[in-house]
C-alpha cells in the first residue's frame, strides 16, 4: 500500500499541460519553441473589463463573498441566459465556481455514486473523463465520426444502460473545434427525452467562439423538456480572454445547485472576489470585442487549415468553432523521422515534431481520438505561419 490514493491510480495528470510543460522546459534551455499547446486566447482581457477589477480593489471589495457567487453576478449570469439562450433561471439555479473546471467537478462529487457512468464522446476534453474517475465513476466512452468528430442519435442510444447518470456534451469542442447545428443536437436531445434517468451537462465554453455564421444552441434550448435535468456550463475564460480570473458558471436545477454548493463550501470556498466583480462588467458590458477578435480566429483558422492540408500525410477538416483543429496524422504512421524513430502513434509523431522543429501540439489519443494532434490557434499569425511551415518541413522528411 503506497501513500498515494489508490484512487489516483486511475486518473491521468493533464495532457495539454505536460506538453505546455515541455515546451516551457525546451524553451528555458533556449530551444526555438512554438507552443501551440494551451487553449488560450493571446488576446488580452478587454480594458472595461480590467477596470472593473481595479475599482473592485479600491472599493474594497476583497472580502469572503458567499459560496457559490456574488448576487450581482448571480444576476448578470441570469440576464446572459435569459438573452442568449433563451434559459430562466432564479439565483438559486446559478452556481459560480472557479474556473469552469471546477463547476463540471462540482456536479461529477455532487451527483456520482460508485459505478454510475457517464457518457463521453470523443475527442473529449481531457479532464473529463479523469474528473469522472475521481469521483468515483465509470467514463462510458462513445466514438465520434473520424471526419465530422460528432456521435450519431444511434451511437448515443447504444451508449445509454440503467447506470448512466449523465451525458457530458461540449459544443463547440475542445479538442476539435466540431460545432452541433441545432438539427444535429436536435437529434440527440430526442434520444435523452426517453431516457429520463439520464442527466445533460452541457459545456458551452466555446460559445462566442464560432465562425461562418454558424448558429450555436444548447440542449435545454433546444429541447424545453430536457430543462429540469440539465446543467448548462459557461464561463468567461474563453469568449473575454479571461483564462487566468478563474471564473465559471452554471444553470441548473436548485437542488443540483444547492448540492454542488455544498461541495464547494467543503473544498475552495468562493471564487475570488475581485475576478467575480470583472465577471460582472464582462457579462453586463459591452461584446463589441467579440465578433472582432472572432474575425482574426476566423482567419487563423482558415491559414492553418489550408497549410496542414498541404503537409504530406495530414488531413484537416474545418472545425465549426471554438480556436482549435484537429488534423489526423494517419497518412504519417509507419513512417521514419529524421532521428530514426519510426513513428507508431500520434504520441510519437508529437514527441518527434517537438524535438525536431520546435513544434508543440498535443496528441490526439489524450483525448480519446487517434492517429490525430490538437493545435490551438489561439496565438499570434506570424508564430502559427512559421509553426505550420514547420508542420510541413516535417512532415516532408519523413522517409
Amino acid at each position: 500500500m503506497g501513500f498515494i490514493a489508490d484512487a489516483l491510480a486511475r486518473v491521468k495528470p493533464s495532457a495539454t499541460i505536460a506538453v505546455t510543460n515541455k515546451a516551457r522546459e525546451l524553451k528555458a534551455a533556449g530551444r526555438d519553441v512554438i507552443g501551440l499547446g494551451a487553449g488560450e486566447p493571446d488576446f488580452d482581457t478587454p480594458e472595461n473589463i480590467k477596470a472593473a477589477a481595479i475599482a473592485a480593489i479600491n472599493e474594497g471589495q476583497t472580502k469572503y463573498t458567499a459560496v457559490d457567487g456574488i448576487p450581482e453576478l448571480k444576476d448578470a449570469i441570469i440576464a446572459k441566459f435569459k438573452r442568449e439562450n433563451g434559459l430562466s433561471y432564479e439565483r438559486n439555479e446559478i452556481s459560480v465556481g472557479t474556473g469552469g473546471k471546477q463547476v463540471l467537478y462540482n456536479a461529477l462529487v455532487a451527483t456520482i455514486n460508485p459505478g454510475d457512468e457517464v457518457i463521453i464522446p470523443t475527442p473529449y476534453w481531457v479532464s473529463y473523463p479523469d474528473m469522472v474517475l475521481l469521483a468515483g465513476g465509470e467514463p462510458v466512452i462513445v466514438e465520434a465520426d473520424q471526419s465530422t468528430f460528432k456521435i450519431t442519435a444511434e451511437a448515443l442510444e447504444a451508449a445509454i444502460t440503467p447506470r448512466t447518470k449523465w451525458f457530458m456534451f461540449n459544443s463547440p469542442s475542445n479538442p476539435s473545434g466540431a460545432a452541433y447545428t441545432r438539427s444535429e443536437l436536435k437529434a440527440l436531445t430526442d434520444v435523452l427525452v426517453k431516457h429520463p434517468h439520464v442527466w445533460i451537462m452541457s459545456d458551452d465554453m466555446y460559445e462566442h467562439l464560432v465562425y461562418d455564421g454558424f448558429e450555436f444552441t444548447t440542449p435545454a434550448q433546444v429541447e424545453p423538456s430536457l430543462y429540469e435535468r440539465t446543467l448548462t456550463v459557461n464561463g468567461v475564460s474563453k469568449a473575454y480572454a479571461m483564462t487566468g480570473w478563474r471564473i465559471g458558471y452554471a444553470g441548473g436545477p436548485a437542488e443540483l445547485i444547492k448540492a454542488m454548493a455544498k461541495v464547494q463550501s467543503q473544498s475552495t470556498s468562493n471564487p475570488s472576489s475581485i475576478a467575480q466583480w470583472a465577471a460582472v462588467e464582462a457579462l453586463n458590458g459591452t461584446q463589441d470585442f467579440i465578433p472582432k477578435n472572432n474575425e482574426v480566429f476566423k482567419g487563423r483558422r482558415d491559414l492553418v487549415v489550408s497549410m496542414l492540408n498541404q503537409a504530406n500525410g495530414l488531413s484537416c477538416p474545418n472545425p465549426e468553432g471554438a480556436f482549435y483543429v484537429f488534423p489526423s496524422c494517419a497518412g504519417t504512421i509507419g513512417k521514419t523521422a529524421p532521428s530514426g524513430k519510426v513513428i507508431g502513434t500520434d504520441e510519437d509523431f508529437v514527441t518527434e515534431l517537438l524535438e525536431t522543429e520546435g513544434v508543440a501540439v498535443v496528441h490526439g489519443s489524450a483525448f480519446g481520438l487517434g492517429p490525430n494532434f490538437r493545435i490551438s490557434y489561439a496565438t499570434s499569425t506570424e508564430a502559427l505561419e512559421e509553426a505550420c511551415t514547420r508542420i510541413q518541413r516535417f512532415c516532408g522528411n519523413l522517409k
